[in-house]
């Protein structure tokens, strides 16, 4: 098949996602390092639609940086932050919003995700975690004495509540475009899209 027609026919199956979206968002939700901020960026672009970072929005919002507000007002307040800075984002309609790790846990912000969006778990393995994990170190939750056990214990409580998303994508070591790709099948399916629904 010419490149033309497999190109022409991509950006259709794009425009009839967005179509099938309406106003609502795509709202990616995984464990730190899963790669939403990176996948989320290419995803939007793909879409040609807006891309938001909850956690720089919260940072905006509170005048510091996500582990400043752990040291000073703790997780309680940055998770009730959180939650009112997603309510607002998912207020302003269509856009791809990569959440915090912890985010998708609270019932509230999984209702008005489900009510103003479609989730979309980005699910990586612990070691692929723990190595994307160990490049940086602006993780405040894995400020521990034993990171690995902490990571181990925060999948496994995570694990089955990031279950609950409309989709899930396997994040792994492949180019984000390959990811982004499985994204766009993924997303056709779940609007079950055929050539008939297109805009």
């Amino acid at each position: 098949m010419p490149q033309t027609v497999v190109h022409s026919a991509t950006r259709t199956k794009e425009a009839a996602i967005v179509h099938a979206l309406g106003r609502r968002a795509l709202v990616l939700v995984g464990m730190m390092g899963a790669g939403k901020s990176s996948v989320g960026r290419k995803l939007a672009s793909r879409l040609a639609m807006p891309f938001v970072d909850a956690d720089t929005e919260i940072e905006a919002a509170a005048g510091m940086t996500i582990p400043e507000i752990f040291e000073v007002r703790g997780e309680p307040e940055f998770r009730s932050g959180e939650a009112r800075v997603i309510a607002r984002l998912l207020d302003a309609g269509p856009q791809v919003l990569a959440t915090g790790g912890g985010a998708y846990m609270n019932d509230d912000t999984r209702a008005i995700i489900a009510q103003k969006g479609v989730s979309i778990w980005l699910k990586a393995d612990f070691d692929v975690l723990m190595r994307r994990i160990r490049r940086r170190n602006d993780r405040p939750l894995l400020r521990t004495a034993d990171p690995e056990a902490t990571l181990k214990h925060l999948i496994e409580r995570r694990y089955p509540v990031y279950a609950l998303a409309d989709i899930t994508i396997g994040s792994r070591d492949v180019s984000h475009d390959v990811i982004v790709d499985e994204l766009i099948e993924a997303l056709a399916g779940h609007f079950a899209l055929s050539p008939r629904d297109e805009p």
